[in-house]
């Protein structure tokens, strides 16, 4: 996937989740985050950061934060973004696809994507990847509820005869591999080492990414 247009500024502040305050040009501006998430080790003073030039008529923040720099890691960090790579991607996990459709609904929920093949139909939901330290990678970054309901709704979709998975959509290049994040939501480990034994394929891939571009470039491993 591409965005239009991206310039680069330096983070300052993140009065909330929905807003940063950055310097673009010798100006402080205010910007979307795209992110809703803690973002902690990420957003820190003096960051490099992309931004995307907003496109919406008459919104109240011009530019939207979509990446940031960690040391020699750019990071993408758009909330968006792993769904439209993996949309682009799909067909390595399913080769024989023949329909995608997105926001499936399923039981009391609604999963990102649902594959159709001929052999029937594989429900997919897809988690985005921004924490990282010393190339091993975690998903959550604070407690979701919303994700270990997702993980049940795969294995009840398994115990009924579908195929299911669940995609962590890592926003980064070179790493070593992916583990849940049980230091902050325990929870959500043990719903992922469950939906793993019920027969939930469990998928990691990392990204190439660019202030422009992010693109799936492969598998990584995943530790459970």
């Amino acid at each position: 996937m591409r965005y239009a247009e991206v310039t680069k500024a330096t983070f300052l502040a993140r009065p909330n989740r929905f807003i940063a305050h950055v310097e673009l040009g010798g100006e402080v501006v205010v910007c979307h985050v795209k992110n809703t998430g803690r973002c902690r080790e990420l957003l820190v003073p003096g960051a490099e950061v992309w931004l995307e030039k907003g496109s919406t008529p008459g919104r109240k923040t011009a530019w939207d934060l979509i990446a940031v720099r960690k040391g020699e890691k750019l990071i993408n960090m758009d909330a968006q973004a792993p769904n439209k790579v993996f949309a682009q991607w799909a067909a390595q996990l399913e080769p024989e696809l023949t329909a995608l459709w997105s926001e499936y609904t399923y039981g009391q929920s609604r999963l990102d994507f649902c594959l159709e093949t001929a052999a029937g139909l594989h429900l997919v939901e897809v988690k985005g990847v921004t924490l990282e330290e010393d190339g091993h990678t975690r998903f959550p970054d604070a407690p979701t509820e919303r994700g270990v309901k997702h993980l049940q709704e795969l294995m009840r979709a398994v115990e009924e005869g579908y195929r299911a998975s669940v995609v962590f959509v890592i926003q980064m290049e070179q790493v070593k591999d992916f583990a849940p994040n049980d230091d902050t939501h325990p929870a959500f480990g043990e719903a992922l080492r469950a939906a793993a034994e019920a027969g939930v394929q469990v998928v990691a891939v990392n990204c190439r990414v660019a202030p422009d571009s992010l693109e799936i470039i492969g598998r990584v491993p995943v530790v459970l």
